[in-house]
């Protein structure tokens, strides 16, 4: 039980801390774990899992995690999917537990005398009972009979019971199918087990290919501090009898849908665009060999359905010929987080036959390539990523990071950028081109902030003629 509370502490809470909340957990977590200030400088995630099972014996810190990610108020959301993945731990060693207990009562041997006592006692009274069970069954079957002359003996369907005859008295009832033969049970439940056993396998790989590409930046975000959201299915081809005109969607949706964990798919979807393939990191490991000198790659694409749209990250960039605008395609094998379909080299992806169209409206592709205003992004309630096209109206270059005011007709706001994308060359006038930016907040306000995957292009502004 203790390890699966330090797994949750680890993998679905320090996981998803930034450096700074990290930091700040630390220090709220040093007189409990004796942290010196040198320990609290060095111990990275995992070390501090480690401390906190050693220390908290009962749930590995859990509780305490929880209590102060409850005070943080971006973090109010993850402490409640904390507490909801405790209480599962809880109820599942609990039923294995009754389980437990329950076999080894069954399992318990007993004294031949009692045994001999028990068979005596029971012996006449269940004789009686079943002789009893007989003869109402065949008074039963008897008035069955007298009610039900017009079934014939060739029914291929098992006769009801009394109470059943009662209800089909007043509606007719489908009669149950037979169950299929034991051989065919079997045969079944072999397949079955291959198809689970192959999207395990397919779990493993992804899961594995995930954290060589996790989005791990000193100012990412949680990525599930949403609940999960089950995908939507498009609506169900009209029938040949209906009309052939395409009905209208009722509503179109204004932001990317999202879906969470592993989807075996496929999900049919044309693509609307995508970027160039870009390298979001790039650094010599041992451990990456399998990685060409280093270099992570990705490129973003926005595709839809005919009633939603998605935003994909793609890191296998051999699929770029696959992504492109108005190709049908279908997706397999993939990861819903942050926002994001997730595409890697263990994901399937295919051209699904020319005879295959989709029509989708004018409506969602515009909402879908729709940059948000200002003032609607400032009035936020939660982070979640941002594309769009800004105008940049001043900026600022300092040691580390590089600040752009952006504005349109709404208002303005400030885009940080770390690292890789301060190398960008952009001026005032100059429009931005932005992918996968973060709106988090900074003290009292909303900024747009680069994380590890994000993508930036500059359109330049056109010089007026003399």
């Amino acid at each position: 039980m203790l390890k699966e509370y330090k797994k949750i502490v680890l993998l679905k809470g320090l996981e998803c801390l930034d450096e700074y909340n990290f930091r700040l957990v630390k220090s709220l977590l040093a007189h409990d774990l004796q942290l010196t200030r040198k320990m609290q400088d060095e111990y990275d995630k995992i070390m501090i899992a480690d401390l906190m099972e050693e220390t908290f014996r009962v749930d590995a810190g859990l509780n305490k995690l929880i209590e102060f990610l409850k005070d943080i108020p971006q973090f109010r959301n993850l402490a409640k999917k904390l507490q909801r993945e405790k209480l599962k731990v809880t109820r599942k060693f609990k039923l294995e537990g009754k389980t437990t207990v329950k076999k080894s009562k069954q399992d318990k041997p007993s004294t031949a005398k009692s045994v001999s006592t028990t068979n005596k006692a029971l012996e006449p009274e269940s004789i009686k009972d079943t002789s009893v069970l007989k003869k109402k069954k065949n008074k039963t079957s008897k008035t069955d009979d007298s009610k039900r002359p017009q079934l014939t003996k060739k029914s291929q369907f098992p006769e009801p019971s009394a109470a059943s005859t009662q209800q089909t008295e007043g509606c007719s009832q489908t009669p149950h199918i037979p169950a299929p033969t034991p051989s065919g049970n079997s045969s079944t439940k072999k397949r079955k087990n291959v198809t689970s056993k192959t999207e395990d396998t397919k779990r493993k790989m992804l899961s594995q290919e995930m954290s060589w590409h996790s989005e791990t930046s000193a100012t990412s975000i949680c990525p599930a501090e949403s609940p999960p959201q089950t995908a939507h299915l498009p609506p169900p081809a009209p029938s040949s009898c209906s009309s052939t005109k395409k009905p209208r969607l009722k509503t179109v949706p204004k932001e990317a849908s999202k879906e969470d964990g592993y989807q075996s798919g496929p999900k049919e979807v044309m693509v609307l665009k995508a970027t160039e393939p870009f390298v979001y990191e790039s650094h010599v490991s041992e451990m990456e060999t399998c990685l060409r000198d280093g270099e992570r790659k990705m490129f973003h694409a926005t595709v839809a359905t005919e009633s939603e749209f998605f935003q994909v990250k793609v890191f296998n960039t051999n699929l770029k010929e696959m992504f492109t605008p108005k190709k049908v395609i279908a997706i397999s094998d993939y990861f819903g987080r942050n926002g994001f379909l997730e595409v890697y080299s263990a994901s399937f992806v295919s051209e699904v036959n020319a005879d295959r169209k989709m029509e989708i409206s004018s409506r969602l592709i515009k909402n879908a390539n729709a940059t948000p205003k200002i003032n609607h992004l400032c009035s936020q309630t939660k982070e979640k990523f941002v594309n769009g096209v800004f105008m940049v109206h001043k900026k600022n270059v300092r040691e580390e990071c590089t600040f752009y005011e952006i504005q349109d007709n709404t208002g303005k706001m400030e885009v940080v950028v770390y690292g890789r994308l301060t190398s960008v060359n952009c001026e005032e006038g100059d429009k931005l081109k932005l992918i996968c930016f973060e709106l988090a907040l900074s003290v009292d306000k909303w900024q747009l902030r680069s994380v590890i995957h994000s993508y930036m292009k500059v359109i330049k502004a056109k010089k007026s003629q003399k």
